[in-house]
């Protein structure tokens, strides 16, 4: 069973279907050119929250090199990765562009030591009312909140109003406490999983994937890049060195920087053909005919158990020598201290932050503007109000 909507290919019976979608939160009538996932992927590129993603860090913060990730280029790796698996697999490729553009529109500056920064700073604010199970910072769940509430474009409602296909996968993981306040509001929507079990849709499950296949490779690159991680290193982990051997053997001569960029190529080719495969046979044996019948499924679309295994040392190894390496661990501690400085001064003074109509002045209100900050302006920011220049 096939169906092919507007500007897609013919789609498996199994695929998100945009005539089959279970809508939008405020109603709107239907675009004349476009599909309803091709508009959401149109609503995230032109939003506020993607633009600051190109000085948002991944690894290495914004100030230390040019041609290092940003979030921006990851969600764009992520997304080429993603439609390239949807397409042999029947799957929806806008939607899964929609999804892989928007899943980290929520991420804080300085990466992963920004997250962990902001979740801790507040933690430290007494429980209220309004947070009787404390206070926390969940980056997927920000996500959500920027495409829910945050963006501010549209005279009737807040956010980019996008389906609740596309949300489902932007809320790759969600707590329990979080999931039962998202229930409470949208019964049956985007949390439901979290707290009765299921899947989300193979277009979310493939995004999840691509974007592990996608920052697990521009790692390597950029760790090998930094001086951080060594081509000598890397030729223990498994799955690299098997790729940078038969580079090597088909190319004799080949070194340095070429050398790497071809290990990568062949390692990204066989995962992408490994998940191709493996899904395949997942999609087959299941007997799933329905994106509903995938949700009520396990899992589907991954990675064969062998190419998991050795996805998984290489994602050790990464963390290993590359995250937790001095130099790394070093600059990451200045940058929570920005956030953690930045999180008291505007709790402390809250005229300090642009004006917000509507919103109040609390915890949480701070948090969606530091949340929001790029790297540089962070760093801006903490220099005019604490007076210190943590990055030279």
């Amino acid at each position: 069973m096939t169906d092919q909507p507007i500007g897609s290919g013919v789609l498996a019976s199994y695929a998100s279907h945009p005539s089959h979608s279970r809508g939008r939160r405020h109603d709107e009538p239907p675009a004349p050119t476009r599909s309803a996932f091709q508009r959401d992927r149109d609503r995230v590129i032109h939003s506020t929250a993607f633009r600051r993603l190109v000085y948002k860090t991944q690894v290495f913060l914004n100030h230390e090199g040019d041609l290092f990730r940003t979030r921006l280029t990851h969600s764009l790796e992520v997304a080429q990765l993603g439609r390239s698996i949807a397409r042999s697999l029947g799957l929806n490729e806008d939607l899964v562009e929609a999804i892989a553009l928007a899943h980290d529109l929520g991420h804080t500056p300085f990466g992963h030591a920004g997250q962990d920064a902001l979740h801790a700073s507040l933690q430290a604010v007494p429980a209220t009312d309004d947070e009787p199970d404390g206070w926390g910072f969940e980056h997927n769940l920000q996500s959500l909140r920027v495409v829910d509430e945050l963006e501010e474009r549209y005279p009737a409602f807040d956010g980019l109003n996008l389906c609740f296909e596309t949300r489902e996968g932007i809320l790759k993981h969600c707590s329990r406490h979080n999931a039962r306040r998202l229930e409470a509001q949208e019964p049956g929507g985007v949390a439901h999983r979290f707290l009765h079990g299921g899947s989300p849709s193979l277009e979310a499950q493939l995004c999840n994937l691509a974007d592990e296949i996608a920052y697990n490779a521009h790692d390597i690159d950029d760790g090998v890049r930094s001086g951080l991680i060594t081509l000598e290193q890397l030729e223990a982990v498994e799955l690299f060195g098997h790729y940078r051997r038969q580079a090597s053997a088909a190319h004799p001569h080949l070194q340095g920087r070429r050398l790497l960029y071809e290990s990568v190529r062949l390692m990204l080719s066989d995962q992408v053909y490994d998940v191709i495969d493996a899904s395949r046979e997942r999609l087959t044996a299941s007997g799933v005919d329905s994106a509903d019948a995938a949700r009520r499924s396990a899992p589907l679309v991954g990675f064969s158990d062998g190419m998991r295994q050795r996805s998984q040392a290489l994602k050790t190894f990464l963390f290993r020598n590359l995250y937790r390496h001095p130099q790394v661990v070093e600059t990451t501690g200045r940058a929570r201290r920005v956030v953690d400085e930045l999180f008291r001064c505007y709790l402390a003074r809250p005229e300090e932050m642009p004006p917000s109509p509507g919103r109040e002045h609390g915890p949480r209100r701070v948090a969606d503007y530091i949340a929001g900050m790029t790297d540089r302006f962070a760093i801006r920011e903490h220099e005019r109000l604490l007076g210190e220049v943590l990055f030279p």
